[in-house]
C-alpha cells in the first residue's frame, strides 16, 4: 500500500499545540529546543502559552508550523512508523516535506523559513493587502469574479483547496470588490481572512526574488523521499530545479487539488497529515471520496496510536 505523508502550512497553529505529544515523546521538545536556538527565542514556550496575536505573525507562524511537522515526523520515525513512498505539502508545508524527505537541513530549514515570513511581512504595508476566502464557486467563476473585480490593482485565485473552496488574494480593495461580485455570482460563502499578507499572489514576486538569493545560498540534496510539488502537482527531484521552486512557489497559487488527485493517480492509498491540526485531512477527503482512500491526521497521541495500528492499515 502506497503511502504519502501531506504537510499543512499556516492556518493549522494554535497555543498548546502538540502538547500532549510533547510529554509522551521527549524528541518533540528536542526539535523545538533546536529551532528555539536557530531563532534566539523560546519557540516551545510560544507555542505552548501565546500570546496567540503572536504566534499569527507569519515570520513566526512559518517556523513553529515547520517545526511542529518536523516534531511530528521524528514522533513517527520513533514509533517504528513505515516510510512514506511520498511526501508533499500545503504552501509553507512544502518546505517540511523537504526537510521529511532529506533535501533541506531542519536547522537551514527553520532559519530560511524565518527569513521568508519576513520577507512576505515586508511585502506589502499593511492594511493595504490581504486574503479571502470563496465558498460554493466553481473554479472559473472565481478566476472571472476576481478579473472583475481587479480594475487596475489586484485580485487573483491564490489556494484551489477543495471542489468549491478557493482562496484568493491581493490588493484589499480590490478583494472587497472580488468578495461582492462572487456572492452575486452565488457564492455560499465570501469572507476576508485574518491574514494581511496576499500569499501566493504576484504581488509577493519582490518577495521571492529575495527569497531566490536566500535559497541559492544554501546546500540541498537529492530527496531521499519522493516528493510531489503543489505548486504544479508535478514531482522533482533535482536540487537546483528544487531550489527554484522554492522560491517560484512563493507567487505561485497552491493547486492543492491537484496534488492530490496526482497522489492518487500514483497508486496512494494512505494520506496521512503530520502536524498540528486536520486541516489538509479535511480537505483530502472532499477532494477524493473513494473508500480506498484512507486520510489521516497526526495531531496528538491518540491518532498517531491510531495510525500506527493494524485497524489504519
Amino acid at each position: 500500500m502506497s503511502v504519502a505523508f501531506v504537510f499543512p502550512g499556516q492556518g493549522s497553529q494554535s497555543v498548546g499545540m502538540l502538547g500532549g505529544l510533547g510529554e509522551a515523546d521527549p524528541v518533540v521538545r528536542a526539535t523545538f529546543d533546536s529551532a528555539s536556538s536557530v531563532l534566539g527565542f523560546d519557540l516551545w514556550a510560544l507555542a505552548q502559552n501565546g500570546p496567540a496575536e503572536q504566534l499569527a505573525l507569519t515570520e513566526i507562524t512559518q517556523p513553529v508550523m515547520l517545526v511542529a511537522g518536523v516534531a511530528t515526523w521524528r514522533v513517527w520515525q520513533n514509533r517504528g512508523g513505515a516510510r512514506p513512498q511520498w511526501v508533499a505539502g500545503h504552501s509553507l508545508g512544502e518546505f517540511t516535506a523537504l526537510v521529511a524527505a532529506g533535501v533541506l537541513r531542519f536547522e537551514d530549514a527553520v532559519a530560511l523559513v524565518r527569513f521568508r515570513g519576513e520577507v512576505m511581512r515586508d511585502a506589502m504595508p499593511s492594511g493595504q493587502g490581504g486574503m479571502a476566502a470563496i465558498l460554493g464557486l466553481s473554479d472559473a467563476d472565481v478566476e472571472a469574479a476576481c478579473a472583475e473585480a481587479s480594475q487596475g490593482e489586484m485580485a487573483e485565485a491564490v489556494n484551489y483547496n477543495g471542489p468549491g473552496q478557493v482562496v484568493i488574494a491581493g490588493h484589499a480593495s480590490a478583494l472587497h470588490r472580488a468578495i461582492e461580485t462572487a456572492k452575486a455570482k452565488g457564492a455560499k460563502r465570501a469572507l476576508p481572512l485574518p491574514i494581511s499578507v496576499p500569499c501566493h499572489s504576484s504581488l509577493m514576486r519582490p518577495a521571492a526574488e529575495k527569497l531566490r538569493e536566500r535559497v541559492r545560498s544554501m546546500a540541498l540534496a537529492a530527496p531521499q523521499i519522493r516528493f510531489l510539488s503543489s505548486v504544479d502537482a508535478t514531482e522533482y527531484s533535482d536540487p537546483v530545479t528544487i531550489a527554484d521552486l522554492l522560491y517560484r512557489q512563493l507567487a505561485s497559487p497552491v493547486r492543492w487539488v491537484a496534488t492530490v488527485q496526482a497522489l492518487v493517480g500514483l497508486g496512494v492509498h494512505r494520506l496521512i497529515e503530520c502536524g498540528p491540526g486536520k486541516v489538509l485531512t479535511g480537505l483530502n477527503r472532499r477532494i477524493d471520496k473513494s473508500p480506498s482512500l484512507a486520510c489521516l491526521a497526526l495531531e496528538d497521541v491518540a491518532t498517531l496510536d491510531h495510525a500506527l495500528s493494524p485497524a489504519a492499515e
